[in-house]
């Protein structure tokens, strides 16, 4: 049964990933009180590494708006690329973090899906960092965590929260586009300035 928490804590989540696909500030302080509220939510329903991954997101969220607003050496930050290397270094480990804290609350808790769980931890923490830099790469990641989590929630009677996150996963793939768009425009409108 959809309650109240759940409710709020997608109301909130919804507004702050729609916010961020737009490129806007205001995604950090609907996160951190969405993530507050999932926080509670995944407490009840044994999903552990949400748990932590919530209050992850809210830390994450107080540094991202920080860095969004004043991160390049005082200046707001613009949206790029990530090295070209990135992924290639970034996939591996998340698979091992992810089978490692997935082996830990297999064992030590009484965690519900430990693996896929913690899959959906590491790579949403990925995807976060990412996002705090305003790396165009983090819609890739946001694609595979929405996979994992939709059939994961739904598993544990989250249904609405599974739906969201399904169209979260449409969402990100706006938003990488429209990431990658903006990427390009900001680039030419350097190069004018710098001609200028």
């Amino acid at each position: 049964m959809i309650g109240p928490l759940e409710i709020a804590a997608n109301g909130f989540a919804t507004a702050a990933i729609l916010l961020a696909g737009r490129n806007s500030i205001h995604t950090w302080w609907t996160g951190i009180v969405g993530c507050s509220l999932f926080a509670l939510l995944f407490f009840q329903t044994r999903l552990y590494a949400d748990v932590v991954l919530q209050v992850f997101f809210v830390l994450s969220s107080v540094a991202g708006w920080r860095l969004w607003l004043r991160g390049d050496h005082g200046r707001e930050l613009t949206v790029r690329s990530a090295d070209v290397r990135t992924p290639a270094w970034i996939v591996p480990l998340g698979l091992a973090c992810a089978a490692g804290y997935g082996a830990l609350l297999h064992f030590w808790t009484d965690a519900y899906a430990p693996f896929a769980d913690s899959m959906v931890l590491v790579f949403s923490i990925i995807a976060q960092l990412l996002l705090m830099g305003r790396r165009i790469e983090n819609w890739p990641f946001w694609l595979l965590v929405n996979s994992i989590a939709v059939p994961l929630y739904a598993s544990r009677g989250l249904y609405l929260t599974a739906v969201l996150y399904a169209v979260y996963w449409v969402n990100a793939i706006v938003a990488w586009l429209a990431w990658r768009r903006l990427a390009r425009k900001q680039v030419g409108e350097s190069r004018v300035l710098a001609e200028a």
